[in-house]
């Protein structure tokens, strides 16, 4: 990702909180607050419970109420979210009133991007300023669509904030060089172009952490191949590209499927 965007994406949320599941599914006790009560791991327990702590001893619970509004909101639209919503998102209203209020309007670099590869998660971020002006009589700046729906793939996708932003831009630049191959107009309502941007973020996901799929049948890959070449060849060229920026090697397996999607969208074109 860009060193401008990242700058002002970690400035905005170096104080959210991070992962809280361990990874095992596990799940010892519960944080005990009114609308609040989540269960997390024994492992995230004290970190979460602390700035839980801390959230109730400076936040009004005007705005605690809001926010847990907004959750509740977001979780009937996108389904389970991880426990550190109820933490990061609060937080991040409460300095974004503050900023709203002092006049330092934060600017977010990620808006247009976050718009076109996020849409359910951008049309809660404006219905959250639309509940936040209509509970606490504040009008934040539409960039704060952005930051909120950030918050929320990240509380999707058990990541933080830098995650989020660095997978948005690695996204971008794997559609950018997918429209330059062909030359396309993406149809961004289609069912191809929303099934090759979810399958971005989920390799974009892995790429930055240095997982990958490598679980294919080798008789398949070859008739993908075969049958499409032109997708097939995009797909390597992204490959390369993923090699020579990010340092990680994309499998056959992560090409097949990349070529697949890549073929859905070529062909409405």
């Amino acid at each position: 990702m860009s060193g401008s965007a990242f700058a002002v994406t970690h400035h905005a949320f170096s104080s959210g909180a991070g992962r809280t599941s361990d990874g095992n599914g596990s799940h010892a006790s519960t944080l005990k607050s009114p609308s609040y009560t989540k269960s997390v791991s024994w492992q995230h327990y004290h970190e979460l419970n602390g700035r839980l702590s801390e959230l109730l001893s400076h936040i009004p619970l005007e705005v605690m109420a809001t926010c847990d509004r907004i959750i509740s909101l977001a979780q009937e639209r996108l389904g389970k979210l991880q426990d550190s919503i109820y933490i990061s998102l609060t937080d991040h209203c409460q300095f974004a009133i503050k900023r709203f209020q002092q006049n330092v309007l934060l600017p977010n670099p990620l808006l247009w991007d976050i718009q076109r590869l996020y849409p359910k998660e951008f049309q809660l971020g404006e219905e959250a300023l639309t509940i936040i002006d209509k509970r606490l009589g504040v009008q934040l700046p539409k960039d704060e669509v952005g930051f909120i729906a950030m918050h929320l793939v990240s509380a999707q996708m058990s990541g933080n904030m830098e995650d989020v932003a660095g997978v948005t831009q690695l996204m971008r630049e794997m559609l950018q060089l997918i429209k330059f191959q062909f030359s396309l107009n993406y149809q961004e309502e289609s069912l191809s172009y929303q099934r090759l941007v979810t399958h971005l973020k989920f390799l974009s996901w892995r790429i930055l952490e240095h997982a990958s799929i490598n679980d294919s049948d080798e008789s398949l890959q070859q008739a993908v191949k075969q049958n499409y070449p032109q997708a097939w060849q995009c797909a390597e060229r992204i490959a390369i590209f993923i090699g020579l920026q990010y340092q990680h090697k994309i499998s056959p397996a992560e090409i097949m499927f990349l070529a697949i999607n890549i073929e859905r969208v070529r062909k409405e074109h």
